[in-house]
């Protein structure tokens, strides 16, 4: 027997020390015999859930011997329950959405929240009537500009080839169906993508990177009511507009060009137009013009909250939000002249 080295007054402190030391060897002990053990609950499901039982059955039972060290056999079972889920977890956090797919759902998203607030009119008036000078008058040279070379372009080819037929009387027709029903819509969408639709996704991806969309909430402000619903509104308010505009300066530019290289009068040019062109026709040509106004001003405004990775992720973002209001803007002009005009025409009979 081992003779006690504790003096008769602190016989209660010895024993005390003594259980402590125990019940901690112990937890150390079982937290051993628990690591010991091979890691086989991440292999199949099967064998996880046997292990999952025996170590209850097993704390079970110790924690009826002892708590401290059913406890931490308890502790050590949920930390190998934790690593047993980690595998899906792991894959779901490796699972990482196509940067396209994330943005056309961004986009989906925006619209309807666009959609919403200007129907319920929670619309923010002074950042609207900016925007529409942005998206107005600042872009109406370069439209007009680019509606005049297109509509003598047009000229050139049409009165060439009708004078040949002896349809001179003709081209005003054509050239009138054509710049309303196509070009007009599509030339102003084009110069509104290039010139407004880079300017808010630049825009919008700097606010973004530089976190300034964030100051913005955190001052509960509605990033959406404040930058994007006044951008949607202004470019849906000036596309009509715009195109309405170019076509008449395409008109204008086709009948100068016929009448001083081509020796056409201006009024046969214009009466045959006048006949050629209808009410039906303005109206669907300003609705291009409008859905490709929503079109442009959704996916730049979408593309630029979405923007990532610093001044790179900047210009990347609005070079795709171009890139991809472009193509989009030639399938809706497919949609839409296929809904609006796939019946056979009988505009052309007026010039006869």
């Amino acid at each position: 027997m081992q003779p006690s080295s504790c003096l008769p007054g602190q016989q209660r402190h010895c024993r005390l020390s003594s259980s402590s030391t125990s019940s901690s060897r112990q937890h150390a002990a079982a937290v051993a015999r628990v690591r010991q053990r091979p890691l086989l609950l991440l292999s199949s499901g099967h064998r996880q859930q046997q292990q999952h039982l025996i170590c209850r059955q097993q704390s079970a039972a110790v924690a009826q011997d002892d708590p401290g060290e059913g406890e931490a056999m308890a502790t050590v079972e949920m930390i190998e329950m934790a690593s047993s889920a980690a595998p899906p977890l792991q894959m779901l956090n490796r699972f990482n959405a196509p940067r396209w797919l994330f943005r056309t759902v961004a986009c989906l998203i925006l619209g309807g929240q666009v959609v919403s607030r200007i129907c319920k009119g929670k619309i923010h008036w002074r950042n609207t009537r900016d925007q529409l000078q942005l998206v107005g008058p600042k872009s109406l040279g370069v439209a007009l500009l680019t509606a005049g070379f297109v509509g003598m372009v047009f000229t050139i080819q049409f009165v060439r080839e009708f004078a040949k037929l002896g349809l001179t009387r003709s081209v005003g027709g054509v050239l009138a169906l054509a710049l309303a029903r196509e070009l007009t819509p599509v030339v102003t969408a084009i110069i509104l993508a290039g010139r407004v639709g880079s300017a808010f996704a630049a825009e919008l991806g700097t606010m973004q990177v530089s976190e300034q969309v964030d100051s913005l909430r955190v001052l509960f402000t509605d990033p959406v009511d404040y930058l994007v619903t006044p951008r949607v509104l202004a470019s849906m308010i000036a596309g009509p507009i715009l195109n309405v505009l170019c076509f008449c300066m395409g008109i204008g530019a086709s009948v100068l060009l016929a009448d001083l290289v081509y020796d056409v009068p201006a009024n046969v040019i214009l009466d045959s137009a006048r006949r050629a062109l209808s009410g039906y026709d303005v109206i669907t040509s300003c609705i291009k013009a409008w859905v490709f106004g929503l079109i442009i001003s959704t996916i730049s405004c979408a593309w630029g909250f979405t923007t990532s990775g610093g001044a790179k992720g900047v210009g990347e973002s609005t070079t795709s939000a171009v890139v991809i209001s472009l193509v989009m803007i030639f399938v809706a002009d497919f949609v839409l002249s296929f809904l609006f005009f796939q019946g056979q025409g009988d505009a052309l009979k007026q010039l006869k």
